[in-house]
């Protein structure tokens, strides 16, 4: 009878054991982190490497110190940068370098991460950008902290000192990835950049989930996310609200998928603008089931003058509008500041655009603008079930087309002006 009951209770200690090694494995494979195998984990806290967290303290030298030691741990180990909850990190312009000897890098941001709060801190830095990831493949940014750009100091005038007249000056961006082969950036507030807030550039492999970008309506050039060169780009399920694009993707890109984007205020999601340098290349962009809340545009595909190149397999499926201003628009003619406009019979090719599934409301008359270059026409533009009426009850709207070729079942209004 004892062995009996022994052998019993063996039984229930190892079936308890796996019920809980099965709890233990679910719960943490919900994030990025946790699934970190942690015997082979080194976590780097930025306070060990001397960090205030009060807010009005440089604590860039010790998240340089930290970055240092993550990025040349042992090459099979996985680093986590942590920057700990309830501590403020005033940082000044810092770049955060790779190659890394990790195979995984993992930077846990719970604290806030504060921009310098004087123009006079930048003195010395490269203005460009203030926080900047470079050469970290296998890179992860998350968690629920904030990284506060201090935009406001930038907004009424991007230059710092007195510059000669007619000097064009540009803030920065907040945080730029360059060349970090499968990136994630996951959880994170985003607020008030002195310029666009993210920017990802030359990059593979990159998702970009859950994140949420403030700025007001009235700050200029904040951008949400832009993206430049780089291929196989997620982007789904986040809010942004800024005073421009909030996603706007670049010449170079290709196959990429956005969707699930809540936008407003701000300009929309934006194809472009290209052709400004010379020759752009875009092809593959999926739009899909995203809102516009009161943009200046809704979703827009815009080229400069003079440019060349070609953008084609574009998609816009399943979009929603509320009182957008510009719903549907390509604009051939780019030009924002309206001077020294060119006007050229070089242009970017666009082809193959769908709209389909798209619905709403528009603050203006002309809710369809398919504005083409008058010499090189966009061709196999597709228009399935588009309905768009105004935000103003009764009140008419309409469609404009300039040498827009395609066919288009079940549009309101009826665009009469889109060539076969």
């Amino acid at each position: 009878m004892m062995v009996w009951q022994i052998g019993r209770m063996v039984g229930l200690v190892t079936l308890v054991l796996v019920l809980l090694t099965c709890m233990i494995s679910s719960a943490f494979g919900s994030t990025g982190l946790s699934r970190i195998n942690l015997e082979s984990t080194t976590t780097f806290n930025v306070m060990k490497y001397g960090a205030t967290g009060n807010g009005k303290t440089d604590d860039s030298p010790a998240f340089s110190e930290a970055w240092k030691a993550a990025c040349q741990a042992q090459p099979n180990d996985k680093s986590i940068l942590v920057i700990p909850a309830g501590k403020t990190f005033l940082l000044k312009p810092i770049s955060f370098n790779g190659p890394c000897k990790p195979s995984r890098i993992y930077v846990q941001v719970s604290g806030t991460i504060l921009g310098p709060t004087k123009k006079t801190d930048w003195t010395g830095y490269h203005i460009d950008t203030w926080l900047l990831f470079s050469m970290v493949d296998g890179l992860t940014v998350s968690g629920n902290g904030r990284i506060d750009g201090q935009g406001p100091i930038w907004w009424e005038n991007a230059c710092i000192g007195s510059p000669a007249p007619g000097t064009t000056c540009h803030a920065p961006v907040a945080l730029q990835f360059k060349r970090c082969n499968g990136l994630r950036l996951n959880g994170l507030t985003h607020l008030n950049s002195p310029r666009v807030h993210i920017t990802i550039t030359t990059c593979n492999g990159v998702i970009v989930s859950n994140i949420h970008i403030i700025a007001p309506e009235t700050s200029p050039n904040t951008d949400g996310i832009d993206v430049s060169g780089s291929t196989n780009v997620n982007i789904r399920n986040s809010v942004i609200e800024t005073g421009d694009d909030c996603i706007a993707i670049g010449g170079g890109s290709s196959n990429i998928k956005i969707s699930g984007i809540m936008c407003g205020p701000g300009h929309g999601i934006s194809i472009g603008a290209l052709g400004h340098s010379g020759a752009d290349v875009v092809e593959n962009i999926d739009v899909r089931n995203c809102t516009m809340i009161k943009t200046l545009t809704g979703v827009r595909i815009k080229t400069w003058q003079g440019g060349s190149g070609h953008a084609k397999q574009i998609s816009f499926t399943g979009i929603k509008f509320d009182a957008v201003y510009n719903p549907i628009i390509i604009d051939q003619y780019y030009c924002p500041n309206r001077k020294d406009c060119l006007n050229s019979t070089s242009a970017v090719k666009l082809s193959d655009i769908t709209y389909k599934g798209i619905a709403g409301t528009s603050s203006m008359d002309n809710v369809i603008n398919l504005s083409c270059s008058e010499s090189v026409a966009c061709t196999n533009i597709v228009m399935d079930s588009v309905y768009i009426s105004s935000a103003t009850p009764g009140r008419k709207v309409f469609g404009s087309c300039i040498n827009a070729h395609g066919r288009l079942s079940h549009v309101k209004p009826f665009l009469k002006c889109l060539q076969p």
